[in-house]
């Protein structure tokens, strides 16, 4: 019974000090509240674009990370090294096996290829045209003019850059000069005609910017096996979190032989860049974060300093230096509360609509330009970056930010805090 007498008191005097710091809070602006408001509404600034950062980098990453997962690398990709079994016949073998979506025979190789207007290196994807057909292909595959896919040996694909490179149009004859090694072991130019059936895009430019698109049977018939890499692409279910454990499971399938690797290993060093330029920024803005919380200590100690005469009769009627010092802990955390939970808010809402809100601003800013005779402003130039950002919400950061925000508040104004709880009384009551 005494056990939970003290409980109950414990209890009443935090819901005391609770409801005394949100008096504090939401007074009146001349009794110190402006103070906590003050800082809550600094706190929310500062969480608006470090919400709207994460947003835009989880975007631009998984944006940019599909479109060569579904267009370029695949999700796995198998090399023969020793078996000599058919690469078709091998990929056929994987598609009969319990979670992959597809698998499809690829040559790559590298050549020249010559237009109308000039000539640049290409980079040859020798692919079954099913491989586009595949819903993941389908919709990231943009198709500028003609069709989506080489039907015949002689037909071909190109990137939107590398087209406008060499002045190519649907329906133009083109030839792509390739590498061949002859009986004596030199290398021997080849030159292939082509005729152009379709102009892609990825939507980004570093991936699709030489692609040079044509059938598997036309990979065949102008890259030697001396001068490109052959792989089987593969597409699985979930490539994000099931990707090792397919990796395993092809090799327990298949024969010896076979090197498998994920998109991971893949590329590994370009999605480690991306991750560490994610929380580059991610680290700047919280140390926004940090200078806006360290305001609440201000506020804190402004507040202190305003309600004197209530610490006073608080100590007069017997409260102790912990209940005094939990007043202003509490107000320091309602205040951190208040203001994560409106800088979330509003940060949330800029990033769910930071396409439209980036169009009207390259709008306006175009607008100004043309005044000067500028040219048209482009915020996100399409050479470097996602013609349009995919919203990409990472709910554990954002709880793991109001968090961070809410507990550098609370620390940020221990000091001040502390400091009320020991004011004397007699000191305090001789003042009024």
């Amino acid at each position: 019974m005494p056990e939970a007498e003290e409980t109950d008191e414990l209890i009443m005097k935090n819901r005391s000090c609770f409801f005394i710091a949100i008096r504090y809070l939401l007074g009146r602006a001349h009794e110190g509240g402006r103070y906590l408001r003050g800082a809550a509404a600094g706190i929310a600034v500062s969480l608006i674009p470090i919400i709207v950062t994460l947003i835009v980098a989880d975007g631009m990453i998984r944006g940019i990370m599909d479109r060569y997962l579904e267009l370029g690398t695949g999700h796995l990709q198998v090399f023969n090294y020793i078996d000599s079994e058919e690469p078709e016949d091998v990929a056929e073998k994987i598609r009969k096996l319990d979670g992959i979506r597809g698998a499809w025979p690829e040559q790559r190789g590298m050549g020249v290829l010559m237009g109308k207007t000039g000539r640049t290196g290409a980079s040859i994807r020798a692919l079954d045209p099913s491989f586009w057909e595949d819903s993941g292909s389908a919709e990231y595959l943009e198709i500028r003019s003609g069709v989506s896919k080489p039907e015949t040996d002689r037909d071909m694909l190109l990137g939107e850059s590398l087209a406008a490179s060499i002045g190519a149009e649907v329906g133009d004859t083109v030839r792509l000069m390739t590498i061949r090694t002859g009986q004596d072991g030199k290398n021997i130019p080849r030159m292939s005609p082509f005729i152009v059936r379709g102009i892609v895009s990825s939507g980004y430019h570093e991936l699709d910017a030489l692609w040079c698109i044509i059938s598997r049977e036309g990979g065949k018939r102008i890259l030697s096996p001396e001068s490109s890499s052959s792989s089987i692409i593969v597409k699985i279910s979930d490539p994000y979190r099931k990707a090792d454990t397919m990796s395993w499971y092809l090799y327990s399938e298949l024969a010896g032989g076979y090197g498998i690797y994920t998109w991971k290993e893949l590329m590994r060093s370009q999605y480690s860049s991306y991750e560490s330029t994610r929380q580059l920024l991610l680290f700047i803005m919280a140390l926004v974060v940090i200078v806006a919380a360290v305001n609440v200590s201000s506020a804190t100690s402004m507040l202190v300093i305003e309600r004197q005469r209530d610490i006073a009769v608080l100590k007069v009627t017997g409260a102790s230096v912990k209940g005094v010092t939990d007043i202003f802990l509490w107000g320091s955390f309602l205040t951190g509360l208040c203001g994560a939970i409106a800088g979330i808010i509003l940060g949330l809402l800029i990033g769910n609509n930071i396409n439209p809100l980036i169009r009207s601003l390259e709008k306006l800013l175009s607008f100004f330009s043309s005044l000067f005779k500028g040219a048209e402003v482009k915020i996100l130039d399409p050479g470097f970056y996602l013609e349009t950002i995919p919203v990409v919400i990472d709910w554990s950061a954002v709880f793991l930010i109001g968090c961070f925000t809410i507990l550098c508040s609370v620390v940020a104004s221990w000091l001040p805090s502390r400091r009320a709880g020991k004011l004397k009384p007699m000191d305090l009551l001789r003042k009024y």
